[in-house]
């Protein structure tokens, strides 16, 4: 099978992968399960996923993407050649272009350690792209012309905020707040309030169900836990009122870091975004009543692209699609042949 140009958005919950002139091809959870005893892999994304918390001893499952960057360089890899080989096959005669996403305030360290493990994994040339511009290109806007979008993309580990104009990042910023620390805060708050212990894949399914920024007392949940006091298991009912009190640290982070951003913005571009509004991407997006939260906390109109969690996918797609012409330009960050 000859080459083919695939996009990655390497996440920290997810990995998804488009395929140019083809679309979203491939969306699994960015995780692994490995055999300790003999260091071979059991399981790979959704399969992996669902032995989270549930494995024996010899078995562990594990997310080698934190907060965004490689924390298992290996494990990364695998990842990687799992999903090219996926999409590809095994390529015989040329191997596939890839572009993939990074977060914008990755050091240079973590970006050469995305592009040699991508490269690892079977690919000719390699161009990494920051988030927030993979984002804007998925969501459509125009990037190229005198005018100033702003992006902020909520993803599992980070939130980037970006505003762009002419090709390029203007101002962008980075916190490594996504919704995995969503999750945690959920876990935490139910251990503090109700003494009772939960699971990651328990919150990330509280999450979803009831997880809102604005309280909303009349969605209700029941969850099965272990009682730390009494060493059993336990039944109990949370609201969606719960859920809000543990997000709040989480999202006052976020909604700081918007308005960080802003205040350092140009004022041209400022009117530029005031007059257009801001775009929200990424799986955090999903939360009910991000996007008005935001707009209330700043004043600036916020739009929900649809499927926000695929934008960045997209993106990149895009990015291919063009890629001779813009891979000498900003738009990419760097590049490995």
């Amino acid at each position: 099978m000859f080459g083919t140009d695939i996009g990655i958005d390497l996440g920290t919950a997810n990995i998804l992968v488009c395929v140019k002139g083809k679309g979203l091809v491939i969306c699994e959870p960015s995780v692994i399960a490995m055999n300790l005893d003999t260091s071979k892999i059991v399981a790979i994304g959704e399969e992996a996923r669902k032995m989270i918390g549930r494995t024996p001893g010899n078995i562990k499952a594990i997310r080698p993407l934190k907060d965004g960057v490689i924390a298992d360089y290996e494990i990364t890899a695998s990842i990687l050649k799992y999903s090219i080989h996926k999409v590809c096959g095994k390529p015989l005669f040329s191997k596939p272009r890839v572009v993939v996403c990074v977060p914008s305030g990755g050091t240079d360290v973590e970006k050469r350690a995305v592009l040699e493990a991508v490269a690892q994994a079977a690919a000719k040339e390699v161009y990494l792209i920051s988030e927030p511009m993979a984002a804007a290109i998925g969501c459509g806007l125009d990037i190229s012309a005198p005018s100033g979008n702003m992006v902020i993309d909520i993803g599992g580990g980070t939130t980037d905020v970006a505003v762009i104009s002419l090709n390029g990042e203007v101002v962008s910023e980075s916190i490594r707040i996504g919704g995995y620390h969503f999750e945690e805060a959920i876990i935490r708050y139910i251990k503090r309030t109700y003494n009772i212990a939960i699971g990651e894949s328990t919150a990330e399914e509280i999450k979803i169900e009831i997880g809102t920024v604005y309280p909303k007392p009349t969605m209700r949940m029941t969850v099965r836990g272990l009682d730390l006091v009494s060493g059993l298991p336990s039944n109990i009912e949370i609201s969606a009122l719960d859920v809000y009190k543990a997000f709040e640290e989480p999202v006052k982070s976020i909604i700081q870091l918007i308005k960080d951003v802003l205040e350092i913005t140009p004022p041209e571009l400022a009117a530029d975004i005031i007059r257009k509004g801001m775009m929200l991407t990424g799986g955090g997006a999903l939360l009910r009543g991000f996007d008005m939260l935001i707009e209330e906390e700043t004043g600036v109109p916020v739009q929900v692209p649809n499927d926000p969690l695929t934008c960045v996918a997209r993106g990149t797609e895009e990015v291919l699609k063009n890629l001779n012409k813009i891979k000498n330009t900003s738009i990419l960050l760097s590049r490995k042949f």
